[in-house]
């Protein structure tokens, strides 16, 4: 097999630079398996290590800085039939280690080569993760005040089968890149280098050195034995086609027309256990039904007991570009604890918009119109006025009809659910409602 080097984008190291040795050990270990350009990508980020994909003729994909691990992840698992490459330094160790040690819990079959060179080489010599503490470095005492990161060690104890220290003055170093690539399963060389343009400007490096320091650490068996495991996208692949299919989503036909022409805002402002969400997710099935485009936006819960207090809701026959609610149309008030929350969005409304508001409720002052149906004489309870609200929105044709939302409810709900909503929306009683006048929404005081 020929090489994959490009000899129009020859390697642009520093001159005594070991990156150029594990260039030339890769283009080998290349043509040992016999591997073409189509079959292989490699991944890359910022730094001397980032230039790789630039020298051969393969795929490729240049990203930021610590993060080549999680591109490749979604490489691998679209295109599993490819032999995904990363090379990083020791910089993006540092910076993405929570990725490399997702990537040695996962076990994807992707081979990682870190260049380390013991510095951030490409932006002034500072100290890394890997930087020993005696050494002289650009970043002045900081490194002195850390522990420098055994890689393989941490791969190991992280979940990683295939982990190799070498040094790239190694005669054997292309044996060692094919060994990690052929290795079926996520695996790592740690390969140890000179950087001339940084390091060595202050402190003594040579191949020498490099080779009697790696034979002073422990040995490691590979592949480790308590981190055998099957690959996982083919575990993944395997797994995924055992399971039920997943229904197709339900689709709505237009079959109804929208009492209101243009964009509508709904806010729902409740409380946890008041059923808001379901509320808005009804409202937006209620808007599919008359063709209109439609978005749901809810309140993050904050702790997991407490449910969300708001949902804001927009239908509108254009396509929705932004979700912000400043001035709703229609504002459903169910519990103090959401108005309290959303009492911003009193401020601006003006006369054209309707609030309905649940008994007992303190509104900040506004200009809309309020309406206050006699929810407790109909009996209804707490986690059922977020339905009635709509209710009462639709028996008035106001954003949606009753058309619309009996036909969202059968959507959205079936059997005793159903019924027991259908029932619930028919109960609503709007004759009754009151409209105060003057002031027009009570004061929160």
């Amino acid at each position: 097999m020929s090489s994959l080097l490009n000899i129009s984008r020859p390697p642009v190291f520093c001159a005594g630079c070991s990156h150029k040795r594990i260039t030339h050990g890769l283009d080998k270990a290349f043509q040992n398996m016999g591997l073409s350009g189509e079959q292989i990508v490699i991944v890359t980020d910022i730094g001397c290590s980032g230039l790789f994909d630039t020298f051969f003729h393969a795929h490729a994909l240049h990203g930021l800085h610590g993060r080549a691990l999680t591109y490749a992840a979604g490489l691998k698992m679209a295109r599993p039939e490819l032999n995904v490459i990363v090379t990083m330094g020791d910089g993006g160790l540092g910076i993405g280690g929570a990725h490399i040690l997702s990537a040695c819990r996962r076990n994807l079959d992707i081979t990682l080569f870190i260049l380390n060179n013991f510095n951030f080489g490409m932006t002034g010599g500072q100290f890394s993760a890997t930087t020993p503490s005696e050494v002289q470095v650009g970043s002045g005492f900081l490194n002195r005040l850390e522990r420098p990161l055994d890689v393989c060690r941490v791969m190991s104890s992280a979940g990683a089968a295939y982990v190799r220290r070498c040094s790239s003055y190694a005669k054997d170093l292309d044996e060692e890149i094919e060994n990690a690539i052929r290795f079926e399963g996520f695996s790592i060389i740690d390969i140890w280098g000179i950087c001339p343009g940084r390091y060595t400007k202050r402190n003594k490096m040579t191949p020498k050195i490099i080779e009697d320091s790696l034979a002073k650490l422990p040995y490691i068996t590979n592949p480790i034995p308590e981190n055998i495991r099957k690959e996982y996208g083919r575990h993944y692949r395997k797994l995924a086609a055992e399971q039920k299919p997943f229904p197709s989503p339900a689709k709505i036909e237009k079959k109804f027309v929208a009492p209101d022409s243009g964009r509508r805002e709904v806010v729902i402002l409740g409380s946890a256990g008041q059923r808001i969400i379901t509320a808005g997710e009804i409202l937006c099935l209620a808007g599919l039904t008359a063709g209109l485009q439609i978005t749901q936006k809810n309140e993050y819960d904050i702790t997991v007991l407490r449910g969300p207090c708001i949902s804001e809701v927009i239908l509108s026959p254009e396509e929705i570009g932004y979700t912000g609610i400043s001035t709703p149309h229609v504002i459903l008030a169910l519990s103090q604890e959401g108005v309290d929350r959303g009492k911003h969005l009193f401020d601006h409304l003006d006369k054209n918009a309707l609030i309905i508001r649940a008994e007992e409720i303190h509104l900040p002052r506004c200009n809309a119109e309020v309406q206050q149906p006699d929810f407790k004489a109909q009996n209804i309870k707490s986690d059922d006025l977020a339905l009635a609200a709509l209710s009462a929105l639709a028996k008035q044709s106001r954003v949606i009809t009753l058309d619309m939302l009996e036909s969202a409810l059968a959507y959205r709900f079936e059997d005793k659910a159903l019924a027991s909503a259908r029932d619930l929306v028919e109960r609503v009683n709007i004759n009754g409602t009151s409209s105060p006048s003057l002031p027009k929404c009570l004061l929160t005081s």
